[in-house]
């Protein structure tokens, strides 16, 4: 599949590399051609990987990953343009973190709306899933990090897509008893308020090879 990703940070290295390492062709975007980071990834990556503009990497795409930071995200996903999004799954993992009051962070959108639904409502032709944004991005793409049997969530308004994302992670290793579908976009803003907790519990662990798991009762 070829898929662009959007985003240099290291969440989307983490998810481009992997995907790369799985047999995807995967363009980086950012947004000019020619970023520093992307060209040293494109070079490093191998001969599936390459580089180019937001817009270069979603015209590429079958399917797009938004691993921009939340804040940034629409105006990442309106320059990458409208005609380039249609029709195509959006894998968003973005959180809509703000540090502009230091740490910790508190979050530019929650309670009545999401990042998810934001870029649902600006891209109504696309098919937006949440998904990947409640862990650390190396657990994202090796869940066998963090012992046992734990859980990734996914959230949006479109059946299909979700079952897209869902084999993607199964690819990255993910059982399929794991993946929980939490219904449509607005259950993505529980997920993305779940991110400060998880800043806390990092703190905490020390580390951030941890995860949640839903434990059921009798």
């Amino acid at each position: 599949m070829k898929i662009g990703v959007l985003g240099t940070g290291g969440v989307g290295q983490t998810l481009a590399t992997a995907l790369v390492a799985h047999g995807h062709e995967v363009k980086m975007g950012s947004r000019q051609a020619g970023n520093v980071k992307a060209v040293a990834w494109a070079e490093g990556a191998g001969d599936s990987a390459s580089e180019g503009s937001f817009r270069d990497a979603a015209a590429f795409a079958d399917l797009v990953v938004n691993a921009t930071a939340g804040a940034a995200s629409l105006d990442a996903l309106e320059s990458a343009g409208t005609e380039n999004l249609a029709g195509k799954v959006i894998l968003d993992v973005s959180n809509p973190l703000d540090f502009s009051k230091g740490f910790p962070p508190s979050l530019t959108v929650c309670n009545t709306d999401s990042v998810a639904e934001q870029l649902q409502r600006a891209f109504p032709d696309a098919r937006v899933v949440k998904s990947l944004n409640t862990m650390n991005c190396d657990v994202m793409v090796e869940p066998s990090l963090v012992p046992g049997s734990h859980n990734v969530f996914l959230a949006g308004n479109d059946d299909g897509a979700k079952a897209e994302i869902k084999a993607l992670l199964e690819g990255f290793g993910w059982p399929s008893d794991d993946i929980l579908d939490l219904g449509d976009a607005t259950a993505a803003r529980g997920m993305e308020m779940y991110v400060p907790f998880w800043v806390r519990l990092f703190g905490t662990a020390g580390t951030g090879h941890f995860n949640i798991k839903l434990v059921l009762g009798s």
